[in-house]
This record gives structure tokens, sequence and C-alpha cells, in this order.
């Protein structure tokens, strides 16, 4: 008895960098299940790039729609899913129309940036009924699933707090000042942008709600006034325009995928992929600390430095009955050659000083009362986040299957992952705590 594999027609709207992993799935390993059939872009420059890449598979151009004919889009090729990764401040209105047009959606995080955002989506999905799929890659990872079945298990017994530490490097870190995600209308600042990875893991691994946050942030280090521009010497307004050997400036020339997707668009829509980190109009911080409540009664604190001279997180899940602490280092340092450029995973290289340098590599320890600890085993997967990209696209593309550590995530998981950056930002701007039921999301969390 064979069982006949249906195929899925999928458009992408939003074709910038991140548009890549799934594209790629949808030519290569997923194939059988899905079809490309439309693009979706304010900029044709990047649409041209991708309908590259699906050239080298054997297939011909595309369709290619703006936003505004989203709906045409979906109507006259049949769409079943369109996956959203445009620019955060879009997916609201992307995901709504492309619902009430009659397609699925699969969206990049965050769901969406603001309360209205969330309000908008859960109206559309109720009076839909289609299908939302948010991508939280971050569950996936073998490291952080393995702390997810520590906690389940009982082994620390109930959790009273969590502490959560990560830090984003000179280069990873420094790219959300060049961006668009610089200003916070676009991103809603890193607490949302990147920091809704974070606390959707925490809400994962407690199987638990956020009720209550107090947040601060500052612009610290990067922007005309912050720590850092005294130490970068004169400043371009763009990397190409950098002299040789500023470690401070992107210079896209030197990368063929940057080059292709963003220099050579520029033309179509004006958008600079490598602006100055240290220019003014930066509205977004670069330091943050969070105290979140928890409904079952867990506090979590939570910090995010983005100017690190390393890459990685620490976490801390103290319990009733002992203690988790989960150590991952992604890049060891960045370091600079004699040009004075930026070195990456100069901790891959063979050391003489291999007592100096940060191994790369993570450490899941646990301890309970009254025994020594032990170390967790943690299972390697191949290819992004530990093989979690890996697994989170067969989700998307052939549908969840049994998961006792209930990875797949909906619309309801991300709101409540960006509620914490939402109410985070309000408490920023007030100085005053802030109970996420005041913040109107329009779902029950």
């Amino acid at each position: 008895m064979t069982t006949e594999t249906s195929v899925r027609r999928y458009a992408v709207a939003g074709t910038g960098h991140r548009a890549s992993m799934y594209v790629q799935a949808a030519i290569g390993t997923h194939a059988d299940v899905s079809e490309l059939v439309a693009w979706c872009d304010t900029n044709p420059g990047r649409i041209d790039f991708y309908d590259g890449v699906i050239a080298e598979a054997g297939r011909g151009p595309l369709p290619r729609y703006t936003p505004d004919g989203l709906e045409e889009m979906v109507r006259e090729h049949g769409v079943d899913v369109v996956v959203v990764t445009s620019p955060d401040h879009t997916h609201a209105d992307l995901v709504t129309r492309a619902l009430r047009a009659g397609a699925d959606v699969v969206v990049e995080k965050p769901l969406t940036t603001d309360a209205e955002g969330c309000r908008r989506i859960n109206d559309a999905v109720r009076d839909t009924g289609r299908n939302l799929v948010m991508t939280f890659n971050y569950r996936y990872s073998p490291r952080n699933s393995a702390l997810k079945e520590v906690i389940a298990s009982g082994r620390i017994g109930q959790v009273t707090s969590v502490h959560f530490e990560w830090a984003l490097d000179t280069v990873h870190g420094a790219d959300y000042f060049r961006r668009w995600h610089r200003q916070k209308a676009g991103s809603g600042g890193l607490l949302v942008h990147k920091s809704s990875h974070h606390f959707d893991l925490v809400n994962w691994w407690l199987a638990d709600t956020p009720t209550r946050v107090y947040a601060r942030g500052r612009l610290a280090f990067y922007g005309d006034e912050g720590a850092g521009v005294a130490q970068a010497g004169p400043r371009p307004a763009r990397g190409l325009d950098a002299e040789a050997g500023d470690r401070w400036a992107l210079d896209m020339r030197k990368d063929e995928h940057l080059t292709k997707l963003y220099l050579d668009a520029e033309q179509h829509d004006g958008y600079l992929r490598d602006q100055d980190v240290f220019a003014p109009g930066i509205t977004i911080e670069d330091n943050m600390a969070v105290l979140v409540d928890y409904r079952g009664g867990a506090m979590l604190s939570y910090s995010l430095n983005a100017h690190s001279p390393w890459e990685g997180y620490r976490v801390t899940v103290n319990g009733t009955e002992g203690r988790a602490e989960l150590e991952v280092v992604e890049r060891g340092s960045v370091e600079v050659d004699a040009q004075g450029a930026s070195v990456l995973d100069p901790s891959a290289r063979e050391a003489q000083d291999a007592d100096t340098v940060r191994p790369k590599g993570e450490r899941l320890v646990v301890q309970r009362h009254w025994e020594r600890a032990r170390e967790v085993e943690i299972p390697q997967g191949v290819g992004a986040h530990g093989g979690g990209d890996a697994i989170l696209l067969s989700d998307i593309f052939n549908g969840p299957g049994e998961d006792p550590l209930g990875r797949p995530a909906g619309y309801v998981d991300g709101v409540r992952a960006v509620a914490v950056g939402i109410a985070g930002n309000e408490s920023i701007r007030t100085g005053q705590p802030v109970d996420i039921d005041d913040l109107g999301l329009g779902v029950e969390l």
C-alpha cells in the first residue's frame, strides 16, 4: 500500500537574507512536498537574486508581486502557504492579509512588534480558522531540547527561578545597528526582534505563561553618543567608504551573497545594509535587563548585551530539588588581523595558547541537592543551530509528528514570546512594571 504525498504551493513574502533557509529547503530536501510558485517583495533586485538561486535547481523565474498584490498572488496561483520573512513591522499586515486571502502562514520570529499587531493576527486566525506556524528554531537545538527534558523530568524539582544571560559579540551584535533593526519602529528593538527567541525558550522550558515584566535598557555603546564611538575613529556614513582595517565597518563587496542581495539592490529602494553603527538616529537599546514573573510562581532574570567580546549564552535553572546549568559558546572571540580587519572563529585555529582560548562548545550540568554535579550528554546534530533548523524545516514542510517535547509552535506561542518584549519596551519607557494582561493582546495566554 502506498500513500500519495500532497504537494503544497508556497509563496515567499520578503526576499531578504532570512528567506534563504526556506527557499533552499523548498527546492532541495523538501522538493517532494513543496512547490515555490511566487515571490512578494518591494525590491525587484532581491527577487532577481532568488530567481537566480532557483535557476540553479532547474527552475524558471517565478511571478513577482509587491505587497499591495498579496491577495491577487494567493488567488491567481492557488497559494497554499505564504512564508513571511519580511521586516518585523510588516508581519502583522502580511500575515493577516494572507490568512484572510485563504492561505496558511509560516512566519519568522517575531510574530509582530506591538500589541495592535497581536490583536490583528488573533482576529484573523479566529475569523478564518487558517493555520499559522511560528518558526522558533531554538526550540529544536539539541542543547535546548536537552534542558527541556531535564526540567520536564522533574530532576531538579519545581522551578523557582531562571537566570538567562545572552551575549552578542562585536560582529553579530553590531550588525543589528547597521540594518533596519536599528529603528525601534521597524523591529520593536532587540527585546522583540532578538529576545523573543529567548523568551519563547523560557516559556517553553517552564511550560508556563509570563504575567508581569519590569525592564531597564539603554543605548550605551553604539550610536553617536555611545561609549564605543571614541575608540572607533573617524566614521564614514557607510561601510563602503570606510578606511581599510576599520573593524566596525561592513564592506559588502567582500561577500558575494551580500553584494547580490543588498548592494546591487540599493538602486531600487535606497536601503543601505551597511550603515555606521556609531551614526546618530539609532533608537534601539544595546544593554537590557528584564525581570519576569510567571503564572506558576517562577521568576526570570534576563540580560542581553550587544557588544560582547564573545558570543553565546548561559542559563541557570533553580529548582526545589537542585539546579541545571547550560553554557553555550558560539564564538569564543573576535580578533583582528595585521590590517585591523575582524577575524571570525579564531578559537577554531590550532592555538599555542590553548589555555587562554574560550573553547567553542556547549555544556549542560545538573546537580541535585546532596549530590555531585553530573554532566548531561547533548546529542550532536548536523547543520545550523546544532541541527535544529533541519528538524524545524521538516515539521514545516511535512507537518509535525508526535513530539513529547512540544517543539512545534503556534501563534499563541508567538504572542507569549513577544508579550515579554512589548511589555519590556513599555516598562523601559515608563520606568514602571507592566502587567501583560493590561497590554490587550487579544488572546487568552
